[in-house]
């Protein structure tokens, strides 16, 4: 399979010159500041908060419960802030500290050296292609655009699909991940060939994982209420990580590209990102700081190696950049009506041929 953009125009050799501008008069770096180091510290010494408060000294069990929910959305920022970052060399200009960072993944179970070649390569240069961005390929659960298949549970999708994104994050961890490393694909990409050290990185995280999380809770609290107590924790993760990545893409009025045996789009890469990416809830400071730019969306798909300390002022960049040369920008004010979006989104493309 094939995809062909169409040639660079001036917009985005302008809005290139542009942002080196802003960076370069401002005597910025493209990496992350002060405020990711500390945001960073804050996630980490959070999580092993609780994670200790949880295993090692027997609360009450609807403050494990609540510790579990908070343990939840603390993994995601972790995911969103500091793994993102990371694992697309935006955290740090030294390599070592973006691998590190991009390695907090395999914490949370998963493994970032299949993700940089999911999200990195697959997603960020074919967004919302069908057969290249493994993102919009919940199938046959949720159908995502008009050109999937429908069958007919698909019509009552916008009524299950919160309930099924808390799944994401534990079939990510025990199914995908196992799928990707042992069929060698990523949809239809095949996967860059694994050395020695990937191998054993890809199992030894998935032990570290099941032993951090699930077997050394078993001695100290027990098997059932470690269970729980995972599942509660991987549950809540899945709902944040699914739901933040659904608003930026699979709501109404962005582009979705049919499955072809060579497809070549008029579009140049940069507007073919702006067509099939939307921003929601920028001005919400606290929404900024937990989802780590992944609210700028547009911003990140455009500059995906400038960190996310950025992007609200890229943001005005980009916004003006785009009025001037007549391209669509994208927004959603608030979360609330992104979400809406996305669910009406669904149900038309349930319900509708």
């Amino acid at each position: 399979m094939k995809v062909r953009f169409g040639n660079e125009t001036q917009f985005f050799s302008e809005l290139r010159k542009r942002v080196d501008n802003y960076f370069h008069s401002n005597d910025l770096k493209h990496t992350g500041n002060y405020k990711l180091y500390s945001k960073g510290i804050i996630l980490f010494v959070t999580l092993a908060a609780i994670y200790t408060t949880i295993v090692f000294l027997d609360p009450p069990i609807w403050i494990s419960i609540l510790l579990c929910c908070i343990a939840g959305v603390n993994l995601s920022a972790i995911g969103f802030n500091i793994m993102h970052d990371g694992a697309h060399g935006s955290f740090s200009s030294k390599r070592i500290v973006n691998d590190i960072m991009g390695f907090s993944l395999n914490i949370m179970g998963g493994n970032v050296d299949l993700w940089k070649q999911k999200h990195n390569i697959n997603h960020h240069s074919f967004t919302n292609v069908e057969g290249m961005d493994d993102d919009i390929d919940i199938k046959p659960f949720i159908r995502v655009h008009s050109d999937q298949k429908r069958y007919w549970f698909h019509r009552f999708q916008h009524f299950y699909a919160l309930f099924l994104y808390g799944f994401t994050l534990v079939f990510w961890v025990f199914f995908q991940d196992f799928r990707k490393y042992f069929s060698g694909k990523i949809g239809t990409t095949k996967i860059k060939k694994m050395n020695t050290f990937t191998h054993l990185s890809f199992w030894g995280s998935k032990v570290m994982h099941i032993g951090l999380f699930i077997i050394l809770p078993f001695f100290f609290v027990g098997v059932l209420p470690t269970l729980l107590g995972y599942g509660i924790m991987v549950f809540v993760a899945g709902i944040v990580l699914s739901v933040v990545f659904q608003l930026a893409h699979v709501v109404e009025g962005v582009d979705f590209v049919p499955k072809e045996k060579e497809i070549k789009l008029e579009s140049e890469w940069a507007v073919h990102q702006i067509n099939t990416t939307v921003n929601f809830s920028t001005k919400s400071k606290t929404l900024n700081w937990l989802l780590g730019g992944l609210n700028f969306q547009v911003e990140h798909h455009l500059f995906p190696r400038i960190s996310h300390v950025h992007y609200p002022q890229i943001s005005k960049i980009v916004k003006s950049t785009c009025e001037e040369f007549n391209v669509a920008y994208k927004e959603f004010p608030t979360l609330f009506k992104a979400l809406r979006s996305h669910m009406l989104h669904l149900r038309m493309v349930g319900r509708y041929a």
